[in-house]
Formats: structure tokens, sequence, C-alpha cells
């Protein structure tokens, strides 16, 4: 019989797997979290940045319209109706486009 207060000649094989278990998890995780996570990361900024950009364009158009009004040397420069018409119209029917492709929610029942 083995006397138990004698030191165990084979290496610490608990900390030996707990090691390998660590490197393992840590390989699935370098290898399937981080890569989402930066997906999910560019989809946030990405959709972030996609509506600055749209607010942005939205206010050089009005930027420009107002500025065409206050022109004081354009003859037609307090006719800005036209062109505000054929904007709203132009925003108008790309919003009705965009609201047609949308997808209605589904009812919870």
């Amino acid at each position: 019989m083995a006397d138990p207060k004698a030191a165990p000649s084979s290496p610490d094989w608990t900390a030996e797997i707990a090691d390998r278990i660590e490197a393992v998890v840590g390989s699935v995780r370098d290898k399937t979290t981080v890569p989402i996570t930066k997906v999910a990361r560019v989809v946030v900024f990405g959709a972030l940045a996609a509506v600055a950009a749209l607010a942005a364009v939205i206010l050089l158009v009005i930027a420009a319209v107002r500025l065409h009004v206050y022109l004081p040397f354009h003859p037609a420069g307090r006719q800005v109706w036209v062109v505000d018409a054929a904007l709203s119209a132009i925003f108008l029917l790309a919003g009705a486009f965009l609201w047609r492709k949308r997808t209605p929610r589904r009812s919870q029942e």
C-alpha cells in the first residue's frame, strides 16, 4: 500500500487538464464569439452612419433651397414654392415607396 504522505511521482494532471480545457475554450471563443462581435459592431455603426448621412443629405437639400430663396440678386429668388413643391413630391414618393416595401408586424395570438 502506498504511503499517502509521500510526494506523488507523476506531475499534477488536474492542473494540466484544466489548462487544456481553458485553451480549448479560449480557442473556440476566438473563432466564434470574436468575429460575431465584430460583425455586430459593423452593423450597428453602419446603421448609425447611414441614418446620420441621410439626415445630413436632407439638411443640405433644405439649406440649398433656403440659400436659393435668400440670394439677393437672383430674379426669381422669392419664387421658391416651385422648388419646395418639387422636393416635397420627391420626398413624399420616396417615403411612400419605402413604406410600401416595409414588412408588416406579425400579430401575437
